[in-house]
């Protein structure tokens, strides 16, 4: 069942959003040099490896200039990627890792393979038994705003309790979240 919500979900979306998104696009071309697009490698269902596609926010060599995760006013985001990540229009692009089945609507934010680290081994495990989500309930109830620890335990609750009535609560939280603060 949550499979063909995220198939019919994302294909409603990416119809809906198509003005937005060929709008953003048009903003990151003409706002800073680079592509489009930024893809990175990222960690999905049972640990396996996929390309996580976004709307590129930062300069384009940010990574040679800086750590895998940015903070408030990291001097790496463009103009455009500000507001960008501030409505979270940057994720939209998952729409199509969501169609490939690398990512779900709604589950734990993929992390990158560096962040394993971060991790208890257990609770790594755990958090990629399900598909990883463009929303999960860390974003739903807290976005950038908590603690990595308050971020992980959230996660790890989706992973126990997820349901297909939870991810609908939990794409509703999104939404009215959606007003710009708490993103970075």
């Amino acid at each position: 069942m949550k499979r063909i919500v995220d198939v019919a979900g994302s294909l409603c979306a990416l119809l809906v959003l198509s003005p937005l998104l060929a709008v953003a696009a048009v903003w990151v071309a003409l706002s800073s040099p680079g592509g489009v697009f930024f893809k990175q490698m990222r960690v999905g269902r049972g640990g396996a490896l996929f390309g996580m596609y976004k709307f590129r926010t930062m300069v384009a060599n940010a990574a040679t200039i800086g750590p895998y995760f940015t903070a408030s006013d990291d001097p790496r985001v463009t103009r455009s990627g500000r507001f960008l990540r501030r409505t979270s229009v940057d994720e939209l692009p998952q729409l199509l890792n969501v169609l490939r089945g690398d990512m779900s609507l709604v589950g734990p934010r993929p992390d990158v393979p560096e962040q394993e680290a971060l991790y208890a081994p257990i609770d790594w495990t755990m958090r990629h038994q399900v598909r990883p989500g463009i929303t999960g309930l860390a974003q739903a109830l807290i976005r950038s705003e908590g603690t990595p620890q308050q971020r992980t335990a959230l996660d790890l609750e989706y992973v126990r309790e997820h349901d297909v009535w939870l991810d609908f609560q939990i794409m509703w939280w999104t939404v009215k979240r959606l007003n710009g603060r708490g993103g970075n």
